[in-house]
């Protein structure tokens, strides 16, 4: 699972910094360029769509690194062991 994780680090994508809620499209609209409140009004969007829009957003939760590199399922994976 190591090689799973460090793969998804190696990807760039990170947690906004100046977040709102989890920080997924603060971390999006930064990684594209794009302005963050159009991606965030383009998530609320999506939750209107039956579970894409929520799971999407759950699972990116789950996946994407925060600023420092930590990952939250690798936290409740290992019981914050790292």
């Amino acid at each position: 699972m190591d090689k799973f994780f460090d793969a998804l680090r190696s990807t760039n994508f990170r947690r906004g910094p100046g977040r709102w809620v989890g920080g997924i499209a603060g971390g999006i609209a930064a990684h594209f360029g794009w302005d963050p409140i159009l991606v965030r009004i383009g998530v609320l969007l999506s939750f209107l769509l039956p579970v894409v829009g929520i799971g999407a957003y759950v699972v990116a939760w789950l996946l994407l690194p925060w600023q420092d590199g930590s990952i939250p399922l690798e936290k409740l994976i290992s019981g914050n062991r790292r």
